[in-house]
């Protein structure tokens, strides 16, 4: 399959590696030429713009910031569709509003060109290692043709539903990290307060059953929030309030306790994000 891949940073570097490894003819495009020298050894060739990029692909995928760069792109004067053939892919690996893939799904729809929201997890070290979490939403015989492609930096990838539902399980996902890193930073304040030295607690707990993949972090980072939170929160906060406006949208009462201890814990990183709707009456305890 030809494949192309926007989006080279530290988590798509390595999947646009893995797909161009794998034996798929791969075009990369970036906004900064700079981004583009790592490839020089992977095969993969280079293109002036998104829609060269497309012309030269039946699958393109994005892992690009947010939903303006994932906008742009798509629909920009020379973006993706102005090059995309009739029966093309698009693939969002972006963590985005699942409206926002809904919307460009329709978008593409009348050009010919299928959409699915496909984000990921797992960062840098899984995609080199072929094992990031692969969320998608779609048409099912859509997902199937891409599959091979997903399959190459995936392990598991999973469809979940129709467009959108990728992006609602990833921002679950994100929520409950988010959440779980307050919860690891407040266990391990809790030990320094009773007299624990931190250092030695965070070599004991992500050993013991309260191990998580967020306690590790934590404790990676000296057992506290600051420097996760100077690294993340702001992409962390971004999906917090995509998470607070989706369920608030859809009247989820069940979500309340996971998305007020995500604010919790973006407070204490010190991202002193405005939560919308209900969520300021959970964050403020109204």
């Amino acid at each position: 399959m030809r494949v192309g891949f926007i989006g080279l940073g530290s988590q798509g570097g390595p999947m646009a590696r893995r797909i161009a490894g794998a034996g798929h003819e791969t075009t990369l495009w970036a906004r900064r030429p700079a981004t583009l020298a790592p490839f020089a050894d992977s095969g993969a060739r280079t293109a002036g713009s998104p829609a060269e990029l497309a012309a030269a692909s039946d699958l393109v995928c994005l892992c690009v910031v947010d939903d303006a760069d994932v906008e742009q792109v798509v629909t920009g004067p020379d973006g993706v569709l102005a090059g995309l053939r009739r029966g093309g892919v698009i693939a969002v690996h972006s963590t985005v509003h699942p409206d926002t893939c809904r919307r460009l799904a329709e978008v593409a729809r009348a050009s010919g060109v299928s959409l699915l929201d496909a984000p990921v997890s797992g960062g840098g070290r899984a995609a080199e290692q072929g094992t990031l979490v692969v969320m998608a939403g779609g048409d099912p015989q859509v997902f199937a043709y891409c599959r091979p492609v997903f399959e190459t930096y995936g392990d598991p990838v999973v469809h979940l539903g129709p467009t959108g539902s990728g992006q609602l399980a990833k921002l679950l996902n994100n929520v409950l990290f988010t959440a779980q890193l307050g919860l690891a930073a407040d266990a391990l304040g809790a030990g320094a307060d009773l007299g624990l030295d931190r250092a030695a607690l965070s070599r004991v707990l992500p050993r013991g059953s309260a191990a998580s993949f967020a306690l590790d972090r934590v404790a990676d980072a000296g057992g506290t929030l600051d420097r996760i939170g100077a690294h993340a929160g702001g992409l962390l906060a971004k999906d917090v309030r995509l998470f607070a406006d989706i369920a608030d949208t859809a009247g989820a009462d069940a979500a309340a306790t996971l998305r007020g201890a995500a604010l919790a814990a973006l407070a204490a990183m010190g991202r002193r994000e405005e939560p919308h709707g209900e969520a300021r009456a959970t964050a403020t305890g109204k």
